[in-house]
């Protein structure tokens, strides 16, 4: 029998970061990633926590645009799927900026709500990761929102989507350079108040596994593996081990140092630096308060979650 493709993009506009990913999709249900590209439009700086997309930032969105149109023009896409989470849904121009989308590049916006973007990076880490029958919590950091997600392989026990991502956090609680005792105690209080459904949840499901889609977990992935000097043997072709004694390590160098220490380090990139203090204290916060012993970090989330879906509607 033959094998029919297409080949189809998939546009993340995330708060702080735009993720395209090119793939293939075959009739037989798989799909082959040709191109991933990530650019830091910083769509949330200076107003995510006023609701608002500022001038400067739809400057820098409009950029991207036209980059992904050039991009999948020369890849000969069919099909380019748009998908729109935390900065968007919650500004009060959102609306506007997916007119401007539409009218200026033809890309069509589709804005997700929470619930439905922590379905959707379910789906995208189970391509990633062999889940089983025991319980393991699925968490995605992103600039505007955090997805907590407790499932196995067949099941989503308890999923929510909480307004506490890591731009937010930055522009509240981390304005010193390294951040302050003073400002981490506020943090900690607000995670504490913010997260009693989370905990709840962890206490009744009582996950022991934590893994991490994409991010910043990414990020302390490759400061574990390039201090340890681990190569491609012990890694997964679609996930990280990140050992928990290695996380704790690295928290607790990346709280006590400055901006541009931490970008010293190795496995840091620039995108990530602004806001791997408060995603890092986030991480170690869950970790204090639930039975978790293991730690993976997944490639996949959101996007490949869509790609998925896909599969199963156009074959």
């Amino acid at each position: 029998m033959k094998v029919s493709k297409k080949r189809i993009a998939v546009l993340d506009i995330g708060t702080n970061t735009f993720h395209i990913l090119i793939a293939e999709l075959d009739s037989t249900g798989h799909f082959e990633s040709i191109h991933r590209e990530k650019i830091p439009v910083k769509l949330g700086q200076g107003g995510i926590n006023q609701n608002i997309i500022t001038d400067e930032a739809i400057v820098r969105a409009k950029n991207a645009f036209n980059y992904f149109n050039e991009l999948t023009n020369s890849f000969q896409i069919t099909d380019l799927r748009s998908i729109a989470t935390s900065a968007v849904r919650n500004a009060e121009n959102g609306e506007e900026f997916v007119k401007m989308a539409k009218k200026l590049f033809n890309i069509s916006i589709d804005i997700i709500d929470g619930n439905r973007e922590a379905e959707l990076i379910y789906k995208g880490v189970k391509k990633a990761v062999l889940l089983d029958s025991s319980k393991t919590l699925i968490i995605d950091i992103g600039g505007g929102s955090v997805e907590f997600i407790i499932c196995n392989k067949s099941t989503i026990f308890w999923k929510k989507s909480f307004e506490i991502g890591g731009q937010r956090l930055v522009e509240k609680f981390h304005q010193k350079e390294p951040i302050s005792q003073s400002e981490t105690e506020l943090l900690l209080t607000y995670l504490e108040q913010e997260l009693n459904e989370l905990n709840i949840a962890c206490t009744k499901y009582e996950p022991t596994t934590l893994i991490g889609a994409s991010g910043a977990f990414e990020t302390l992935s490759d400061i574990y593996y390039n201090e340890h000097y681990i190569t491609g043997s012990i890694v997964e072709k679609n996930y990280h081990i990140l050992p928990k004694p290695a996380f704790q390590k690295i928290h607790n160098e990346l709280i006590i140092k400055t901006r541009n220490e931490r970008l010293a380090i190795s496995g840091m990139i620039e995108m990530r630096v602004d806001m791997i203090v408060v995603s890092s204290h986030l991480i170690n916060y869950v970790l204090e308060k639930s039975k978790i012993t293991k730690i993976l970090t997944s490639n996949y989330a959101l996007k490949e979650g869509i790609l998925s879906e896909l599969v199963d509607t156009n074959f």
